[in-house]
Order: structure tokens, then sequence, then C-alpha cells
């Protein structure tokens, strides 16, 4: 029963504990310290008292939100106007830094042609003055260097017309000299004189040019000094203005390339980067689509999720960083790790928060589920769901019965319900979807299973019985899932009936009625007479308005597998409950490690329909296995996703289940022995006394050891409990029983980790196995087989059988021809046979799980209330040599 602390509940309200010891004292409420507990309903009352303290202490702290609200506010607003005159000034000092240097350059850009001009002109000056001072030869030895091809041509046409007019000249003197030398010779010599001058004249007459270069020739070797002495200065000039021009060229052409190249590499270095952007703009936009798509919450798309027990290997692949650095972190948190091995939660949430990453630790179960996120605009209200959970025989199906008027109970074997059923009512136009979990203490884990995908909890108690063992188990399923829970008091028109002893009783453990303070509401029904029922649907439908339930229906559906089976003409059929989204004939779905479409869909009344909205039940046909019950389904756009995901989850499992310790047993000791794995067999030895314990130690020290050493690890009085096996699993031993039997939680752990007991009352025999075993001989011809568990209630005589127990079977059908053992504190005290066996009035052949009847041991009158009748038949195998 959940109890709070007086400083606790000190520290809700923002006092001190001795302050609220006053107010404690003032409300007549016993609490000694600080560390005294309150009751429930105490809690209540003193909540109902000081609301308006935490009224007022939650007012101030709103307004303390508020306040700082607007201060952080006011310190953004300044931050970003002082980010703004930040950015003006800076954009401000960019522009005066650009109009400095545009005009910086245009400066330099200015003083660069300047300085052409200056040099092109010099080059001109120095040009022409060289054509000036130059030899007028008519056949240049050495042509000048021009700076254009445009001058070179205007050169070269004056030089030809110099020389044109130097010939014409030349050639009316020689002219006119012949004509007077011809009449002197002709007049004293005669015609000698004509021939010698004609002689001379005539190479004159062939090219005027050379009389200018003989007369050159003959002006001697200084002045021939002298003029190749100028011709080389000026060619020099010449010379040194070309190689000034090449060079400047080939430095502009350097320059040019290099501002190219940087340009250019700059220009590269940018677009690569502007890619790398866009193609992480356009990842990043894809990861939102694809989450848009599946209905996933945008602000978990940074959280890594991280599976439980992950190694270091596995956490460094999934958050992207070298093992190393994870390494690094854990010896310096003193838990240092290798690659392989696995780290704690707490380890795996230290590590990301250091290394700036968002984690979440998934159990196996979250592994399997599916997280969706909803917008609010698309929410739609839905029809809640209604678990009845309670005690067996208190009209669990009785009232669904009265409710949609279809006789189920009458069907059901025993009257007891056997499977989680889904069915749906219609009330004043709204509809309700109800689904039945067994009551008795056998189905507890589909009890569970029904609470977990409910909205609401009808908790029926009869008024004639009270609170019951199933219903405390239903109060704690219906708190761990967080729902409310609608107490129906059924039978009240039973005589001795007590509504109100119920309500007491509930007090207890946490149920407390709204008239007395509480939050849950209580309703009185009489689920036979159909009284109260109206009453409490509309309480059920008052309930559902508080919780404001909504659904999202038009995205891809998913839900949970209530109960699922094997038909020989339909196939794998699983009863689904639609949680959101819409479910349509021929989607593809995978549910569990199990996939497949949707080849038909039933209503709980066997109807065909098409389509299934949220809080719908329906039957659906089509999937390649049967699922387990319990098992998250969701819809898939491509049954290829959907065959994938569902082989990926076999292929883990099966991994899982290789990975499982195959534990030693009897039957496989030699073999394993053969592998080499094992060479020793170690033992847990319970029994009823100790000197059983002695007897069975002393005989199997003196068993031969020579091929298997023998190693007893624990041995102790009393019954095999859930810690014996926890040994036995971390030991890789067997438990061997001397005249106890295990326990219930015992059997299902054994049953889970693949622990052997062995349960004995000879002791030979118990050697004799264990021997056998040793020599791998051991082949078993006889197997015991459990039918079922008794609990005694109460005693009674009976005429000529003596003291009988009343009893309940809590699981399994014992037959009255099935050997007993009676067990009193995990101690048999009784082994033997049925002398008879009743239901009620009634000789009956077996009872079943949840009946009550009566049980008569031979031989036997020593039976008490609270010990335990287990049932259990030898079955003889044949031998398999």
């Amino acid at each position: 029963m959940p109890k709070t602390r007086v400083n606790v509940l000190a520290k809700e309200y923002g006092m001190t504990s001795k302050e609220m010891l006053d107010h404690l004292a003032d409300m007549k409420i016993p609490a000694k310290s600080a560390s005294s507990t309150l009751e429930d309903a105490y809690v209540a009352m003193v909540r109902k008292k000081l609301k308006p303290i935490l009224e007022a202490r939650a007012a101030e702290i709103e307004a303390e939100k508020k306040a700082a609200a607007e201060k952080a506010a006011e310190e953004a607003r300044i931050a970003r106007e002082q980010a703004e005159k930040e950015r003006l000034e800076a954009e401000k000092r960019r522009e005066a830094e650009r109009a400095e240097e545009e005009r910086r350059r245009a400066a330099e850009e200015a003083a660069r042609k300047k300085a052409e001009e200056e040099r092109l002109a010099a080059e001109k000056a120095a040009a022409e003055e060289a054509e000036r001072n130059r030899v007028k030869d008519t056949a240049p030895k050495s042509a000048p260097s021009f700076t254009s091809l445009l001058d070179q041509i205007a050169q070269q046409e004056k030089v030809l017309k110099q020389q044109a007019e130097e010939a014409a000249s030349a050639k009316a003197a020689a002219k006119s000299g012949r004509g007077r030398k011809s009449d002197d010779r002709g007049a004293k010599h005669g015609g000698a004189p004509a021939q010698r001058g004609s002689e001379s004249v005539a190479p004159a007459r062939d090219n005027g040019s050379d009389a200018g270069a003989a007369d050159g020739r003959r002006k001697g070797k200084k002045g021939r000094r002298g003029e190749e002495g100028g011709e080389d200065r000026y060619s020099r000039m010449a010379r040194e203005a070309e190689a000034y021009n090449r060079s400047k060229v080939f430095e502009d052409a350097r320059a040019a390339v290099e501002e190219a190249s940087r340009e250019s590499s700059g220009r590269r270095k940018k677009r690569k980067e502007r890619r790398q952007k866009q193609a992480e703009r356009a990842a990043e936009q894809q990861r939102i689509e694809e989450a848009i798509a599946n209905d996933q919450d945008l602000s978990q798309l940074d959280t890594v999720k991280v599976p439980q027990g992950s190694t270091v290997a596995e956490l460094s692949e999934l958050l992207g960083v070298p093992a190393n650095d994870i390494i690094k972190r854990l010896f310096l948190l003193g838990t240092p790790l290798t690659l392989t091995e696995s780290m704690s939660d707490e380890l795996i949430e230290l590590v990301a928060e250091d290394l700036g990453r968002d984690v979440k630790v998934m159990t196996k179960e979250e592994e399997n589920s599916f997280t969706f996120y909803d917008n609010p605009e698309d929410l739609v209200p839905r029809a809640p769901v209604v678990t009845v959970m309670g005690h067996v025989d208190h009209g669990k199906t009785s009232l669904l019965d009265a409710i949609r008027h279809t006789g189920v109970a009458e069907g059901e074997a025993g009257g007891i319900t056997q499977a989680i059923g889904a069915s749906q009512v219609h009330i004043n136009g709204r509809q309700i979807t109800f689904i039945d979990t067994p009551g008795h203490a056998t189905f507890t884990a589909m009890r569970a299973r029904g609470a977990k995908v409910t909205d609401i909890v009808i908790l029926i108690v009869a008024a004639d019985d009270g609170v019951m063992p199933q219903t405390i188990e239903s109060i704690n399923h219906a708190k761990a899932a967080g729902v409310p829970i609608v107490v129906a008091v059924n039978k009240i028109d039973k005589p001795g009936a007590s509504p109100d002893k119920v309500r007491q009783e509930l007090t207890e453990y946490g149920i407390v009625p709204e008239e007395w303070g509480g939050q849950n509401m209580f309703v009185n029904i009489s689920a036979k007479k159909k009284v109260g029922i109206d009453e409490l649907l509309e309480t059920v439908l008052l309930q559902a308005d508080v919780l404001e339930l909504k659904g999202n229906p038009d995205t891809f559906a998913s839900g949970n597998v209530l109960e699922a089976k094997l038909d020989k003409g339909r196939g794998s059929v699983a009863t689904v409950l639609v949680t959101r989204g819409t479910l349509r004939v021929g989607d593809a779905l995978v549910a569990g490690m199990t996939f497949g479409r949707v080849r038909a869909m039933l209503d709980p009344k066997g109807n065909p329909v098409t389509e299934a909205g949220p809080s719908d039940a329906v039957e659906i046909l089509g999937l390649q296995s049967v699922p387990n019950a319990g098992d998250e389904f969701r819809v898939f756009q491509d049954d290829r996703e959907a065959r994938a995901l569902a082989d990926e989850r076999a292929l883990k499992a099966r991994i899982e289940e290789q990975n499982r310790v195959k534990h030693v047993t009897l039957e496989n000791l030699f073999a394993t022995m053969a592998d080499a794995e094992v060479k020793e067999l170690s033992l847990i030895i319970k029994a009823d006394v100790q000197g059983s314990i002695e007897a069975l130690q002393d005989s199997l020290d003196k068993m031969d050891q020579s091929e298997v050493r023998i190693n007893t690890i624990h041995s102790a009085v009393g019954a095999i409990n859930e810690t014996d096996v926890t040994l036995a699993d971390a030991s890789n031993a067997i438990i061997i029983g001397f005249g106890v039997r295990p326990d219930a939680k015992a059997r299902s752990a054994a049953d889970r980790d693949g622990v052997e007991i062995r349960c004995y009352d000879v002791i030979y025999k118990a050697l004799e196995d264990l021997d056998a075993a040793r020599i791998g001989m051991l082949k078993p011809t006889e197997v015991e087989v459990s039918t079922g568990t008794a609990a005694v209630l109460d005693t009674f005589k009976v005429p000529k059988v003596g003291i009988a127990a009343g009893v309940r079977i809590e699981e399994g059908e014992i037959a009255a021809t099935d050997s007993v053992r009676l067990v009193r504190d995990g101690i048999v005290v009784y082994n033997g046979a049925i002398a008879s066996m009743r239901h009620y009035k009634d000789e009956a052949k077996s009872l079943r799980s949840g009946m009550e009847g009566g049980i008569g041991l031979e031989n036997f009158q020593d039976i008490k209330p609270g010990d335990l009748i287990e049932g259990y038949r030898i079955d003889r195998v044949a031998r398999t040599e």
C-alpha cells in the first residue's frame, strides 16, 4: 500500500517539515516526525485543506517564471539590438575599406598608365634619335627595333623615298658631268679619253649607291670606327628597349596568370563549399521529409537511439566518434572498459553528455516499438478503450453480457473467460470499445497486456465478496499503466452485500471514492438484473471526456495485437486494436516478427469491414505467421519494407536465442563432457531436514569422480526458491530437491532461464540418476508431468472420508486419478492419491483452473489452510538407445 512521508509532502508545498507537522496537528492527523508516513486518505485530506497554499505557491512560481521570462526577453532584445548595431558598424567599416581599396587601385592604375605612357614616349624619342643619327646606307645592314608594324612600314616607305630621291639626283649629276667631259676629251685627245671617261662613268650609271659606298670606304679606319661605334650604341639602346619591353610583358603576363589562378582557385573553393552546404541542406531536408512521412517528432531527429547494454564499439559506431575517445572518458570516470564490454545505462548517458550528444537508451521492448508524433491540428476525438478487470467470478463477463446483450457468459467453459476478447457498443451515439481480460491468476500476464492498451479500467468487485487477491493484482496493473480506475461494485442485489465495506477495503490500496475526497468514481450495479448499467456507462463517458481522448485517423495505422491464433481454414488470425490511423484491407503491416497484407477484416460481431479507425478492434487475416499477444503492429507503404523489418527482428531473436547460456542437465551431461565444456558437475541441494543433506552429500562424495567431479556449491534446508534458481543460472548448476518442491516463482524462473530442477523422495534414486548421467547411460523411462496446483482455502469434515480440503485451482487441471503431493511451506508432507473430489455437491472427475471444489486425500487427515496440493502423473517414455 503506497504511503507518503511528511517531509516529502512538506517539500511539495514549499514549507518546512515543522510547519507541515503543525498543519497535520490542526487537522487531527497523527504524525510524530518528519519521517512519519501518511496513508493516501490522509494525504488527500491534506491536499484538499492545503490547496490554497499550493495554489498560492503555484501562483508565486508562475509569477517568478513570468518575471524570468520577461527578463530573458528583455536581455534577448538588448542582445539583438547590440548585435544589429555591431552589424551596421561592421558594414560601414567594410564599405569604407572597400572604398579605400577602390581608391588605392585607381591610383595604382593611373600611376601604371602614366609610367607606361612615359615609357612609350621615351622609347619613341630614342627611336627617332637613333633614326636621325643612323648612317644613310642604301642597304642598311641592321634593321632598327620598332614598337609596331605600322611604324616599321612607315619607316620603310621613308627609306625607299629617300633612296629614290638620291638616285634621281645622282643620275642628273652624272648626266651633266658626262657631257662636259666628253666634249673636252674629244677636242684634245680624240676618242681615247672619251672611252676612259665612259668606263669611269659606267659604274655610276649602274648603281648610284656604289659611289657613296666607295667614298665611305675611302675615308679610312677612323671614320669607320666612329660609324661602327654609333651603330653599336643605338643598336644597344634599341635592344635594351626591346628587352625591357619583353620583360615587362612577361611580368604583366605572369601577374595576370597568378591573379587569374588565385581568383580561379578561390572561386573553386567557394563553389565546393557552396555545393557541400547545399548537399547538407538537401540531406537535412530529406531527413525532415522522411520524419514527417513517418509521423516522427522532429525534435527527436538528432537523438541517437542506443540499445540497452551496448558495448563500447557499438556506442562508438552509433555516435560516430573514435572508440578511444569513449575509452578515455570511461577511464576518467573510474570505469575502464574494453571495446567488447557492455556499458550500463548511466555510463552511456554520461559519456554521451560529455561528448555533447543527445541519446536515448532503448530497452528490448522499446527497440521493437514505434514512436509517432501527431500534429495537434490533425487530432480528432476518438472512442475510449475500456478494460474490465477484477477477481474471478465477480461478474466481469456478466457485466459485458449485460452491456452488449450477446450472452457470452453461457458459452464459455466453466463460466470463465479464457482469452482476451474485444467488443464495441454504442451509447447515445458514442462508441465504447471493451476489452475483457481474464480475472484469475493464470492469465496475469494477459491481463497486464490488456491494461497497457486501455484508456480506462473498470474494476469490478463483488459486494458480497470484497477485495480478493486478483482484485489487488488488477489495481497494481492499472496503476503501473497509469490508467484511471472506475470501480463497479457488483452483486448489490445479493443478500449480505455491503458496497460501503468494499469502498472501505479499497481505500487501503489507494482507491478512494470521490465522495470521500478521492479521485475514483464508484458505481453500484447488478449485472444479472441490469441495475446501474446506464449509470456506469455514463461514468465511463464522463471519464473519457475528462481525458480528452484524441487520435489521428488520416495516417498509416498502428496499434497492438490483442490475441492471435492459427486457424486451419483461414490461417493466421489476429485480433488487433487500432490506436492511430486507419487500417484498410490490402495494407502491408508488421506485427512483432511477422508481416503480411490484410486480406480481410472482421468486426467483433463477425461482419466483414473494409477499414478500422482509432479505438476500433478488428480481426485480420493475411499474416505470414502467428504474432504474439501484445505485439505492436504498424502499416508500411511497401511490403518490402515490412518484410525486411520482420526478417531483421527474426534474425535478432535467433541470435539472442543462440547466445543464451545453455545450462547443463543430467540428460546432456555426458555429451557436454565429451565436448570438453564441463569437467565438473555443480549441484545445489535443498532438503526438508539437515540429515537428508548430509546423507546425500556423503553418498555423492563416495561416488567415482575420475571423469567428472561433483561439486556442491550450496546446500540448505527449505523449499526451492527463486534465489536458488538465480544461483544455478549463474553457476551452471543443477538443483536437487529432496523432500521439497519449488515455489511458483522458482518454477517460472527455471523455465525462463533453462535451469533443471530435480526432486526426489529416495536418496538412492538421486544417486542412480547422477551416476547414470556421469557415464552417459541416463535414459529416462518415466517422466513426471505436473497437471495442476490447488490452494487449500479451508477444511471441513466429510462422512466416510474424514478431513477434506476446500480448494481453488490456481493453475492447470487436476484429475481425480492424478497423484498428488501436499506441500506446506515448501516441504512435502504427503505424497499419495486422491480419495474423493467434488465440485460443490457433485462428484467431479477433474477441476480446472479458477474452479473451486473439495479434495480428500487417501489416508491423510492433517490438512491445513494455506497448504498447496500439487497434482502430477507419471508418463512412461520408451528408451531411445
